[in-house]
C-alpha cells in the first residue's frame, strides 16, 4: 500500500495546483522544439521532482512513466568498486551522484557520457536526445561539476541535463550559466491547506478547517511532511478534532531529546552521551545538516534571548564546516560541545 505523498503525487503538468505561471512557462518549454539544460532549485517540500517528472511526462507522453530500478557498479582510479541505483525509462535516466561521496566524478564522467554518446533509440520519439536528472546536485563536488561543465558542452545534441538541488550557492557558475534556472519556491501556508483537503477528499475522509491549517503550519510549508502527517494522523485518531496533536515523526523527537540533555547537564560524561544519540540518528539515514538545523532551533528555543545570536552563530559555523568535511559526527559533536560550553559558561556568569 503506498503512501498517501506518493499515491496522489500529480504526473502531468496539468493537475499541478499551485505556483500556475511557473507551470505554464514549463508547458511552453516542454513542447518547444528544443528543451534547454534546466537547474530546478527550491526548499524541500515544495515539488521539485514533482515537476521535473511531469516535464518528461509532457515530452515523452507516459513511456516515461514505465520506470525501472537498476544498480550500476563504478570502478574508482584506485579499483575501489561502488554500487549506485539508477532509475531509468527508455527516454531518460536519475541518478544521484552524491550517493559516492568524492567518487561522485566517476559517475559523472562514465554514466552521463555513456548515455550522452548514444542516439535515442525509440525513432519515432518526438525529441531526439536523451534526458539525464540528476538530483541532489549541490552535493556533487566541485571536479563531479566540472566534469559535468563538459559532458553539458560536448553532448549538447543528444543529451539535456535537468539538475534538482535546494539552492543555487554550491553550484559553480559555469554549470549554472548553461542551465535555464528554475526556481520552485515552496508553496504558501493556504496552498497547502487546499493539498491537504484535495487529498482527504481523494481518501474519503474529513478533515476540520481548524485542524487542516494547524498541519500546515506544523509542517512548515513542506507539501511532503504535511501530508506524512496527515497520514499519521489518521492513523493515530480519526474522525479528527480541532485540538487533535499532531505526531512528530520519531527522528525529530529523538533530536529533541538530544538537545533537551544538552540544556539539561554541560559535561564530559553528557556528551558522551549524546555522541551515542547523535550515531543512532545518523545511522537512521537522517542527513546531517537536517539533524544540525534542527538540534540548532531546539536549543534556540531554549536559551534566553542573550544567547540566541550566539548559538546560530556556531550552528552556522558548524554547518559550513560539515561541507568541507567527511565525517559529519565530528561537527555535530564540536557545535554541541561548544554550545554546552557557551552555556555553561553563561550560566555561571548569572
Amino acid at each position: 500500500m503506498a503512501l498517501w505523498v506518493e499515491k496522489h503525487r500529480p504526473t502531468t503538468l496539468d493537475k499541478l495546483s499551485f505556483h500556475n505561471d511557473l507551470t505554464q512557462h514549463l508547458r511552453q518549454l516542454s513542447s518547444s522544439g528544443d528543451l534547454p539544460h534546466l537547474l530546478v532549485y527550491g526548499p524541500t517540500g515544495a515539488g521539485k521532482r514533482t515537476r521535473i517528472a511531469a516535464i518528461l511526462r509532457e515530452i515523452y507522453g507516459s513511456s516515461a512513466e514505465k520506470l525501472k530500478v537498476s544498480q550500476r557498479v563504478f570502478e574508482t582510479p584506485s579499483r575501489r568498486k561502488m554500487e549506485i541505483n539508477l532509475i531509468s525509462s527508455n527516454y531518460h535516466i536519475e541518478v544521484n551522484p552524491s550517493d559516492a561521496g568524492i567518487y561522485d566524478r566517476v559517475i559523472i564522467q562514465d554514466l552521463i557520457k555513456e548515455i550522452a554518446q548514444t542516439q535515442q533509440v525509440a525513432t519515432s520519439s518526438a525529441r531526439k536526445f536523451k534526458v539525464v536528472v540528476v538530483h541532489e546536485a549541490d552535493a556533487l563536488t566541485r571536479d563531479a561539476q566540472h566534469a559535468l561543465r563538459r559532458t553539458m558542452e560536448k553532448y549538447m545534441g543528444n543529451m539535456r541535463v535537468i539538475l534538482c538541488s535546494s539552492s543555487t550557492g554550491k553550484i559553480i557558475s559555469p554549470v549554472q550559466s548553461r542551465c535555464l534556472l528554475v526556481r520552485v519556491a515552496a508553496p504558501s501556508v493556504d496552498e497547502v491547506v487546499g493539498v491537504i483537503n484535495s487529498v482527504a477528499k481523494k481518501e474519503g475522509i474529513t478533515v476540520p478547517p481548524a485542524f487542516a491549517a494547524q498541519l500546515a503550519a506544523s509542517s512548515k510549508r513542506n507539501l511532503h511532511r504535511a501530508l506524512l502527517m496527515l497520514e499519521a494522523a489518521y492513523v493515530k485518531q480519526y474522525p479528527f478534532s480541532d485540538q487533535q496533536d499532531i505526531p512528530l515523526p520519531e527522528w525529530e523527537q529523538y533530536v529533541g531529546a538530544i538537545a533537551k540533555a544538552a540544556l539539561e547537564r554541560q559535561t564530559p560524561a553528557q556528551l558522551m552521551g549524546i555522541r551515542k544519540q547523535l550515531y543512532e540518528v545518523l545511522t537512521h539515514c537522517i542527513p546531517p545538516t537536517t539533524v544540525l538545523k534542527t538540534v540548532a532551533t531546539h536549543l534556540v528555543q531554549g536559551v534566553g534571548d542573550a544567547l540566541k545570536a550566539e548559538v546560530v552563530h556556531h550552528a552556522a559555523f558548524y554547518e559550513h564546516r560539515m561541507q568541507s568535511g567527511q565525517k559529519a559526527i565530528v561537527h555535530l559533536e564540536a557545535f554541541l560541545a561548544r554550545f554546552m560550553s557557551v552555556y555553561k559558561r553563561h550560566q555561571m556568569e548569572l
